[in-house]
């Protein structure tokens, strides 16, 4: 049976402390003020939570961190994709020891150009076929360089163990063909915040974003609006966190993320190297566009 999953969720930073280890009593702190409010739950070691940067061992010390604060009602979603299948398996099923409701998966990508959609259709087959926990398909194109087409998609639609898809892109064409799949019961999040008031109402099913950690009010009733058909309102609040849900993800990246976070009362912190900390410049930005918002905001 296919796993429902709608609403939206927070990509977590993974918070370090002064010397740069990873801190789990902050991202804990993070996740249990996330939780006061009505998120459907969150994705630990995406993009933002600078997954690549980890090792193995850190990733599992945030997984099992986050899952002590994430209620059992609510979902986690992990991240595991490596370059090897044979490694993806064996994260996904780390994470689901761990407490995992699902993982999230991206194409493999080092080996790009021979990455075709046979290859990459036996890779999220394999994953799917030895996953614990359902799996989610990560589409990933401006950092990978790989596009899951429709038809790759198609063809994993319909496994009993692909619980639906991410789509990191402003490709709305690609969303609105995706989500009819499996008799229009595919659930496909849209991880481009400006776009997400379309994207639902082209049929998404909720959003995976960036800015969800300091917005998360804005962007569960931006979301829960446009299920309604109270378009005014959707479009209202999609206008509103547009600008700054670019600079804490296409603009600033992880660095601009952590910024806001920071300024929010979030506990956001360095980010590891070879990411850099925001130019002064940067830094007034973000507070500038924060501030229409006003600082404790998301604390409500």
């Amino acid at each position: 049976m296919h796993l429902a999953l709608s609403g939206v969720f927070p990509p977590l930073p993974t918070t370090f402390d002064s010397s740069g280890d990873v801190d789990t009593k902050a991202i804990c702190a993070n996740v249990d003020r996330l939780m006061t409010t009505g998120l459907a739950g969150v994705l630990a070691l995406g993009s933002n939570g600078e997954a690549g940067l980890l090792t193995e061992a850190e990733g599992d010390a945030v997984v099992e961190a986050v899952r002590r604060s994430v209620p059992d009602h609510r979902v986690l979603l992990v991240g595991v994709g490596r370059e090897s299948t044979r490694g993806t398996i064996d994260a996904a099923k780390r994470a689901a020891a761990l407490g995992a409701t699902a993982v999230l998966v991206r194409p493999p990508s080092y080996f790009k150009t021979q990455m075709t959609a046979d290859a990459l259709i036996a890779h999220f087959r394999a994953v799917a076929d030895n996953s614990p926990v359902p799996v989610l398909l990560y589409n990933l194109p401006g950092p990978t360089g790989i596009v899951l087409t429709v038809p790759i998609v198609t063809a994993l639609a319909d496994h009993s163990n692909v619980a639906g898809m991410k789509e990191t892109s402003p490709e709305l064409e690609r969303l609105s063909q995706c989500v009819t799949l499996r008799n229009g019961v595919f659930p496909v999040f849209s991880g481009w915040a400006p776009v997400v008031y379309p994207a639902v109402v082209a049929g998404a099913a909720g959003g995976i974003l960036a800015v969800a950690n300091v917005l998360p009010n804005e962007c569960v009733a931006l979301v829960e609006h446009a299920r309604a058909g109270r378009h005014h309102e959707a479009l209202g609040i999609q206008r509103r966190i547009t600008h700054l849900a670019q600079l804490v993800s296409s603009v600033h990246g992880v660095p601009g993320l952590k910024h806001a976070m920071d300024l929010f009362g979030f506990k956001g912190g360095p980010v590891r190297a070879p990411l850099q900390s925001l130019t002064d410049r940067a830094r007034d930005e973000v507070a500038r566009a924060l501030s229409s918002f006003g600082r404790h905001h998301a604390a409500v």
